[in-house]
Formats: structure tokens, sequence, C-alpha cells
């Protein structure tokens, strides 16, 4: 396994990190977008502090894993769903 040596730079701070090869670029882009996000709380909700711009960003991934998670329950449900019909419908075909 590739390992690479990376810094990542969040809210001021850098983190020096050990990532596999593959991973690199998904956590330079996500290191990027809570840059961005901190940036905007800071400019459109008149945060000042890091922390508090970190716990707003924290809230915000959280709350969108969290729908991800619940549509992907969802349609997970409705899939199986269809495949019991599916399959009671073969069912009586093959009777």
């Amino acid at each position: 396994m590739d390992v690479r040596r990376i810094t990542i730079n969040i809210a001021g701070r850098v983190y020096p990190l050990n990532v596999p090869a593959a991973e690199e670029e998904t956590l330079r882009k996500v290191g990027k977008q809570i840059e961005n996000m901190i940036k905007d709380f800071e400019q459109n909700f008149d945060v000042r502090d890091k922390q508090d711009a970190l716990a707003m960003c924290a809230l915000k991934l959280g709350t969108n894993a969290e729908v991800v998670s619940l549509n992907y329950e969802k349609n997970i449900n409705s899939t199986n769903e269809r495949l019991v019909k599916i399959n009671q419908t073969l069912n009586e075909i093959g009777k």
C-alpha cells in the first residue's frame, strides 16, 4: 500500500497526515471544502472565532451525512419492497 505524507490546513492550523495514496485527493478536497465553509460562515454569519466556525462546519457536515444515510436507508427499503413484490409475482407465475 502506497502511503503519502501530506499536510492539510484547516482554520489556520496545519495537520500532517499519512494517508493511502488513493485517499489523498479526497482528503485534500474535503480540507478545501471545510476551509470554504469556514470562510462562508465567517462572512455570512459574522463568526469571528475559528472554533465556532468549525463547530458550525461539523454540524452542517453531520447533518448532511445523516440526510444521506436516511435517504440511503429509504432507498434500500423501497428496493427490498419491490424485490419482494417481484418475487411474489414470479412465484405466482411459476405455479
